[in-house]
Protein backbone atom coordinates (compact mmCIF):
# COMPACT_ATOMS: atom_id res chain seq x y z
CA UNK A 1 0.00 0.00 0.00
CA UNK A 2 1.07 3.57 -0.60
CA UNK A 3 2.55 5.36 2.41
CA UNK A 4 0.60 8.06 4.21
CA UNK A 5 1.44 11.50 2.84
CA UNK A 6 2.54 14.12 5.36
CA UNK A 7 2.81 17.89 4.91
CA UNK A 8 5.05 19.69 7.44
CA UNK A 9 4.70 23.40 8.25
CA UNK A 10 7.39 24.88 10.52
CA UNK A 11 9.50 28.01 10.18
CA UNK A 12 12.61 26.36 11.69
CA UNK A 13 14.82 24.62 9.14
CA UNK A 14 16.28 22.29 11.77
CA UNK A 15 12.82 21.19 12.92
CA UNK A 16 11.71 20.55 9.34
CA UNK A 17 14.78 18.41 8.77
CA UNK A 18 14.25 16.42 11.98
CA UNK A 19 10.59 15.82 11.20
CA UNK A 20 11.34 14.86 7.60
CA UNK A 21 14.07 12.44 8.61
CA UNK A 22 11.99 10.73 11.30
CA UNK A 23 8.85 10.48 9.16
CA UNK A 24 10.64 9.27 6.02
CA UNK A 25 12.44 6.51 7.88
CA UNK A 26 9.08 4.86 8.53
CA UNK A 27 8.06 2.79 5.48
CA UNK A 28 4.37 3.57 6.08
CA UNK A 29 4.91 7.33 5.88
CA UNK A 30 6.40 9.90 3.51
CA UNK A 31 6.86 13.66 3.62
CA UNK A 32 5.37 15.09 0.44
CA UNK A 33 6.13 18.72 1.21
CA UNK A 34 7.34 21.28 3.74
CA UNK A 35 6.39 24.89 4.35
CA UNK A 36 7.98 27.71 6.33
CA UNK A 37 4.69 29.44 7.15
CA UNK A 38 0.95 29.03 6.99
CA UNK A 39 0.51 30.73 3.63
CA UNK A 40 2.83 28.27 1.91
CA UNK A 41 1.24 25.39 3.78
CA UNK A 42 -2.23 26.27 2.49
CA UNK A 43 -0.90 26.51 -1.06
CA UNK A 44 0.79 23.12 -0.80
CA UNK A 45 -2.25 21.59 0.87
CA UNK A 46 -4.26 22.05 -2.29
CA UNK A 47 -1.38 21.13 -4.60
CA UNK A 48 -0.12 18.00 -2.82
CA UNK A 49 -3.31 16.58 -1.26
CA UNK A 50 -1.59 15.17 1.85
CA UNK A 51 -3.26 12.72 4.22
CA UNK A 52 -2.21 14.68 7.32
CA UNK A 53 -0.64 18.05 8.21
CA UNK A 54 1.68 19.08 11.04
CA UNK A 55 1.46 22.78 11.93
CA UNK A 56 3.89 24.75 14.07
CA UNK A 57 1.97 27.25 16.19
CA UNK A 58 4.47 30.09 15.94
CA UNK A 59 5.34 30.96 12.31
CA UNK A 60 5.86 34.29 10.47
CA UNK A 61 3.37 35.83 8.02
CA UNK A 62 0.64 33.35 8.96
CA UNK A 63 0.94 31.42 12.21
CA UNK A 64 -0.42 27.98 12.98
CA UNK A 65 -3.72 29.19 14.46
CA UNK A 66 -4.47 31.37 11.44
CA UNK A 67 -3.46 28.59 9.08
CA UNK A 68 -5.61 26.08 10.95
CA UNK A 69 -8.70 28.31 10.75
CA UNK A 70 -8.18 28.78 7.02
CA UNK A 71 -7.40 25.10 6.48
CA UNK A 72 -10.63 24.01 8.17
CA UNK A 73 -12.58 26.12 5.68
CA UNK A 74 -10.92 24.14 2.89
CA UNK A 75 -10.96 20.68 4.43
CA UNK A 76 -12.87 19.88 7.61
CA UNK A 77 -11.71 16.28 7.95
CA UNK A 78 -7.98 16.14 7.24
CA UNK A 79 -6.09 15.38 10.48
CA UNK A 80 -3.97 18.25 11.77
CA UNK A 81 -1.32 17.85 14.48
CA UNK A 82 -0.10 21.04 16.12
CA UNK A 83 3.52 21.45 17.20
CA UNK A 84 3.58 23.30 20.52
CA UNK A 85 6.02 24.40 23.19
CA UNK A 86 5.88 23.36 26.86
CA UNK A 87 5.16 26.89 27.98
CA UNK A 88 2.08 28.70 29.24
CA UNK A 89 1.86 30.59 25.97
CA UNK A 90 2.26 27.37 24.00
CA UNK A 91 -0.34 25.60 26.12
CA UNK A 92 -2.89 28.40 25.67
CA UNK A 93 -2.31 28.42 21.92
CA UNK A 94 -2.64 24.63 21.76
CA UNK A 95 -5.98 24.67 23.55
CA UNK A 96 -7.18 27.35 21.17
CA UNK A 97 -6.03 25.20 18.25
CA UNK A 98 -7.95 22.20 19.57
CA UNK A 99 -11.08 24.34 19.84
CA UNK A 100 -10.55 25.41 16.21
CA UNK A 101 -10.50 21.81 15.01
CA UNK A 102 -6.93 20.53 15.45
CA UNK A 103 -6.92 16.76 15.85
CA UNK A 104 -4.04 16.52 18.33
CA UNK A 105 -0.78 18.14 19.35
CA UNK A 106 2.85 17.23 20.05
CA UNK A 107 5.12 19.27 22.28
CA UNK A 108 8.50 20.18 20.88
CA UNK A 109 11.46 18.40 22.46
CA UNK A 110 12.95 20.57 25.21
CA UNK A 111 16.32 20.20 26.94
CA UNK A 112 17.07 16.94 25.14
CA UNK A 113 20.70 17.86 24.53
CA UNK A 114 21.22 16.46 21.05
CA UNK A 115 19.66 16.06 17.63
CA UNK A 116 19.47 12.29 18.09
CA UNK A 117 17.57 12.75 21.35
CA UNK A 118 15.22 15.22 19.67
CA UNK A 119 14.63 12.72 16.86
CA UNK A 120 13.90 9.96 19.36
CA UNK A 121 11.37 12.18 21.11
CA UNK A 122 9.63 13.05 17.85
CA UNK A 123 9.68 9.39 16.81
CA UNK A 124 7.99 8.36 20.05
CA UNK A 125 5.40 11.15 20.19
CA UNK A 126 4.58 12.01 16.58
CA UNK A 127 4.67 8.78 14.57
CA UNK A 128 2.00 6.92 16.61
CA UNK A 129 -0.27 9.95 16.39
CA UNK A 130 0.03 10.15 12.62
CA UNK A 131 -0.84 6.50 12.25
CA UNK A 132 -3.70 6.65 14.74
CA UNK A 133 -5.26 9.72 13.18
CA UNK A 134 -5.05 8.43 9.61
CA UNK A 135 -6.66 5.52 7.94
CA UNK A 136 -5.21 4.23 4.72
CA UNK A 137 -5.42 6.48 1.64
CA UNK A 138 -8.84 6.31 0.06
CA UNK A 139 -10.66 5.55 3.31
CA UNK A 140 -12.58 7.91 5.55
CA UNK A 141 -10.44 9.74 8.09
CA UNK A 142 -11.54 9.08 11.67
CA UNK A 143 -11.48 12.70 12.80
CA UNK A 144 -14.19 14.66 14.57
CA UNK A 145 -13.11 18.27 15.12
CA UNK A 146 -16.75 19.17 15.93
CA UNK A 147 -18.22 16.13 17.67
CA UNK A 148 -21.73 17.54 18.03
CA UNK A 149 -22.24 17.49 14.25
CA UNK A 150 -22.11 13.70 14.07
CA UNK A 151 -25.28 11.63 14.03
CA UNK A 152 -25.68 8.99 16.75
CA UNK A 153 -24.11 5.62 16.03
CA UNK A 154 -26.76 3.31 14.58
CA UNK A 155 -25.47 0.21 16.36
CA UNK A 156 -25.35 1.37 19.96
CA UNK A 157 -24.69 -1.19 22.66
CA UNK A 158 -27.67 -0.97 24.96
CA UNK A 159 -27.89 -2.20 28.52
CA UNK A 160 -30.22 -1.78 31.42
CA UNK A 161 -29.60 1.59 33.10
CA UNK A 162 -27.84 1.62 36.46
CA UNK A 163 -30.34 1.14 39.27
CA UNK A 164 -28.28 2.08 42.30
CA UNK A 165 -26.89 5.30 43.71
CA UNK A 166 -24.04 6.89 41.76
CA UNK A 167 -21.66 8.75 44.09
CA UNK A 168 -18.98 9.85 41.61
CA UNK A 169 -18.51 10.32 37.87
CA UNK A 170 -15.02 9.40 36.58
CA UNK A 171 -14.02 10.44 33.06
CA UNK A 172 -10.90 9.36 31.15
CA UNK A 173 -9.78 10.90 27.86
CA UNK A 174 -6.76 11.55 25.66
CA UNK A 175 -6.49 12.47 21.97
CA UNK A 176 -9.47 14.68 21.15
CA UNK A 177 -10.37 14.81 24.81
CA UNK A 178 -10.46 18.58 25.43
CA UNK A 179 -13.19 19.11 22.85
CA UNK A 180 -15.07 15.99 23.95
CA UNK A 181 -14.81 17.03 27.60
CA UNK A 182 -16.14 20.49 26.77
CA UNK A 183 -19.14 18.91 25.09
CA UNK A 184 -19.82 16.59 28.02
CA UNK A 185 -19.27 19.06 30.85
CA UNK A 186 -21.38 21.74 29.15
CA UNK A 187 -24.41 19.55 29.86
CA UNK A 188 -23.84 19.53 33.64
CA UNK A 189 -25.73 22.08 35.74
CA UNK A 190 -24.08 24.23 38.38
CA UNK A 191 -25.83 22.28 41.13
CA UNK A 192 -25.03 18.83 39.74
CA UNK A 193 -25.43 16.48 42.67
CA UNK A 194 -22.39 14.22 42.10
CA UNK A 195 -18.63 14.91 42.14
CA UNK A 196 -16.80 14.55 38.82
CA UNK A 197 -13.14 13.60 38.41
CA UNK A 198 -11.26 13.67 35.10
CA UNK A 199 -7.98 12.25 33.87
CA UNK A 200 -7.00 13.80 30.55
CA UNK A 201 -3.58 12.97 29.09
CA UNK A 202 -1.83 16.36 28.97
CA UNK A 203 1.31 18.04 30.31
CA UNK A 204 1.15 19.97 33.57
CA UNK A 205 0.77 23.53 32.32
CA UNK A 206 -1.80 22.37 29.80
CA UNK A 207 -4.13 20.79 32.38
CA UNK A 208 -4.21 23.92 34.50
CA UNK A 209 -5.11 26.11 31.54
CA UNK A 210 -7.63 23.54 30.34
CA UNK A 211 -9.37 23.62 33.73
CA UNK A 212 -9.34 27.44 33.79
CA UNK A 213 -10.70 27.63 30.25
CA UNK A 214 -13.51 25.20 31.03
CA UNK A 215 -14.34 26.89 34.32
CA UNK A 216 -14.85 30.17 32.46
CA UNK A 217 -17.29 28.60 30.01
CA UNK A 218 -19.16 25.95 32.04
CA UNK A 219 -22.01 26.26 34.53
CA UNK A 220 -20.34 23.70 36.80
CA UNK A 221 -17.10 24.59 38.60
CA UNK A 222 -13.95 23.09 37.04
CA UNK A 223 -10.51 23.09 38.71
CA UNK A 224 -7.16 21.39 38.36
CA UNK A 225 -6.92 18.97 41.27
CA UNK A 226 -4.45 19.31 44.12
CA UNK A 227 -3.68 17.04 47.04
CA UNK A 228 -6.28 17.42 49.78
CA UNK A 229 -9.12 18.54 47.49
CA UNK A 230 -12.44 17.13 48.67
CA UNK A 231 -14.68 15.39 46.16
CA UNK A 232 -17.98 17.22 46.37
CA UNK A 233 -21.11 17.83 44.29
CA UNK A 234 -20.95 20.60 41.71
CA UNK A 235 -17.17 20.34 41.29
CA UNK A 236 -15.10 18.85 38.46
CA UNK A 237 -11.47 18.05 39.34
CA UNK A 238 -8.98 17.47 36.51
CA UNK A 239 -5.81 15.51 37.25
CA UNK A 240 -2.73 17.72 36.81
CA UNK A 241 -0.28 16.73 34.11
CA UNK A 242 2.66 14.56 35.22
CA UNK A 243 0.79 13.39 38.35
CA UNK A 244 -1.40 10.36 38.92
CA UNK A 245 -4.64 11.20 40.72
CA UNK A 246 -5.65 8.78 43.48
CA UNK A 247 -7.98 9.10 46.45
CA UNK A 248 -8.19 8.32 50.16
CA UNK A 249 -11.02 8.34 52.66
CA UNK A 250 -10.95 10.59 55.70
CA UNK A 251 -13.40 10.50 58.57
CA UNK A 252 -15.84 12.68 56.65
CA UNK A 253 -14.81 12.81 53.00
CA UNK A 254 -12.94 11.34 50.06
CA UNK A 255 -9.97 13.52 49.13
CA UNK A 256 -7.45 13.70 46.30
CA UNK A 257 -3.91 12.41 46.61
CA UNK A 258 -1.44 13.13 43.82
CA UNK A 259 1.78 11.25 43.13
CA UNK A 260 4.52 11.13 40.51
CA UNK A 261 4.79 7.34 40.45
CA UNK A 262 5.87 5.31 37.41
CA UNK A 263 4.11 5.81 34.09
CA UNK A 264 1.16 3.49 33.55
CA UNK A 265 0.29 2.72 29.93
CA UNK A 266 3.07 5.21 29.10
CA UNK A 267 0.97 7.88 30.82
CA UNK A 268 1.03 10.07 33.90
CA UNK A 269 -1.71 10.83 34.82
CA UNK A 270 -3.24 7.46 34.02
CA UNK A 271 -6.94 6.66 33.75
CA UNK A 272 -6.29 3.13 35.04
CA UNK A 273 -4.66 4.50 38.20
CA UNK A 274 -7.66 6.77 38.81
CA UNK A 275 -10.19 3.98 38.21
CA UNK A 276 -8.38 1.47 40.42
CA UNK A 277 -8.24 3.94 43.29
CA UNK A 278 -11.91 4.91 42.93
CA UNK A 279 -12.97 1.26 42.85
CA UNK A 280 -11.71 0.82 46.40
CA UNK A 281 -13.50 3.98 47.54
CA UNK A 282 -16.87 3.67 45.84
CA UNK A 283 -17.28 0.10 44.62
CA UNK A 284 -20.27 -0.11 42.29
CA UNK A 285 -21.60 3.36 43.12
CA UNK A 286 -19.68 4.87 40.22
CA UNK A 287 -20.21 5.85 36.60
CA UNK A 288 -17.05 5.55 34.47
CA UNK A 289 -16.92 7.35 31.13
CA UNK A 290 -14.17 6.62 28.60
CA UNK A 291 -13.81 9.24 25.88
CA UNK A 292 -11.74 9.51 22.72
CA UNK A 293 -8.03 8.71 22.96
CA UNK A 294 -5.12 6.64 21.69
CA UNK A 295 -4.07 3.40 23.34
CA UNK A 296 -6.02 1.45 25.95
CA UNK A 297 -5.58 3.42 29.18
CA UNK A 298 -8.73 2.89 31.23
CA UNK A 299 -9.49 -0.62 29.99
CA UNK A 300 -7.83 -2.49 32.84
CA UNK A 301 -9.33 -0.13 35.39
CA UNK A 302 -12.75 -0.80 33.91
CA UNK A 303 -12.22 -4.51 34.55
CA UNK A 304 -11.88 -3.76 38.27
CA UNK A 305 -14.80 -1.36 38.21
CA UNK A 306 -17.08 -3.89 36.51
CA UNK A 307 -16.13 -6.51 39.10
CA UNK A 308 -17.34 -4.03 41.75
CA UNK A 309 -20.59 -3.41 39.88
CA UNK A 310 -19.85 0.03 38.39
CA UNK A 311 -21.53 1.27 35.21
CA UNK A 312 -19.33 2.04 32.18
CA UNK A 313 -20.06 4.27 29.19
CA UNK A 314 -17.71 4.51 26.19
CA UNK A 315 -17.77 7.10 23.42
CA UNK A 316 -18.67 5.69 20.02
CA UNK A 317 -16.27 5.40 17.10
CA UNK A 318 -18.09 7.85 14.84
CA UNK A 319 -17.57 10.80 17.20
CA UNK A 320 -14.12 9.84 18.52
CA UNK A 321 -11.01 11.47 17.12
CA UNK A 322 -9.28 8.15 17.84
CA UNK A 323 -11.31 5.14 18.95
CA UNK A 324 -8.46 3.65 20.94
CA UNK A 325 -9.35 3.97 24.62
CA UNK A 326 -13.15 3.72 24.25
CA UNK A 327 -12.73 1.07 21.56
CA UNK A 328 -10.57 -1.05 23.87
CA UNK A 329 -13.23 -0.87 26.58
CA UNK A 330 -16.06 -1.66 24.17
CA UNK A 331 -14.15 -4.47 22.44
CA UNK A 332 -13.41 -6.09 25.80
CA UNK A 333 -17.13 -6.20 26.56
CA UNK A 334 -16.76 -3.77 29.47
CA UNK A 335 -19.05 -0.99 28.22
CA UNK A 336 -22.66 -1.02 29.37
CA UNK A 337 -23.37 1.56 26.68
CA UNK A 338 -21.51 2.99 23.69
CA UNK A 339 -22.83 6.47 22.96
CA UNK A 340 -22.12 9.41 20.65
CA UNK A 341 -20.55 12.37 22.40
CA UNK A 342 -23.75 14.41 22.21
CA UNK A 343 -25.58 11.85 24.38
CA UNK A 344 -22.94 11.34 27.07
CA UNK A 345 -23.51 14.60 28.96
CA UNK A 346 -27.27 14.03 29.23
CA UNK A 347 -26.55 10.42 30.26
CA UNK A 348 -24.34 11.65 33.10
CA UNK A 349 -27.01 14.13 34.24
CA UNK A 350 -29.69 11.44 34.24
CA UNK A 351 -27.46 8.92 36.04
CA UNK A 352 -26.42 11.46 38.68
CA UNK A 353 -30.09 11.88 39.54
CA UNK A 354 -30.74 8.18 40.28
CA UNK A 355 -32.13 7.71 43.79
CA UNK A 356 -30.11 5.72 46.28
CA UNK A 357 -30.49 1.96 46.28
CA UNK A 358 -28.29 1.63 49.33
CA UNK A 359 -26.60 3.90 51.81
CA UNK A 360 -23.68 1.52 52.31
CA UNK A 361 -20.38 2.79 50.87
CA UNK A 362 -17.37 0.59 50.25
CA UNK A 363 -14.85 1.13 53.02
Amino acid sequence: MKPLRVLIADDAVVVRRILTTVIDEDPDLEVVGTAANGIIALQKLQQLKPDIVTLDIEMPEMDGLQALAALRKIDRNIPVIMFSTLTERGAAATLEALSLGASDYVTKPANVGSVSAAMASVRQELIPRIKSLCKRPGSVVAVAPKPLTFAPLKRTIQAAPPTGRVDVIAIGSSTGGPVALSTVLAALPKDFAVPVVVTQHMPAVFTRLLAERMNDSMAIEVREAKTGDVLKPGLVLIAPGDHHMTFRRTAMNVVVELNDGPLVNYCRPSVDVMYESLASMYGGHLLAVVLTGMGHDGRDGCVTLKEKGAYVVAQDEATSVVWGMPGAVASAGLADEVLPISQIGPKIVATGSIPARSTQLVR
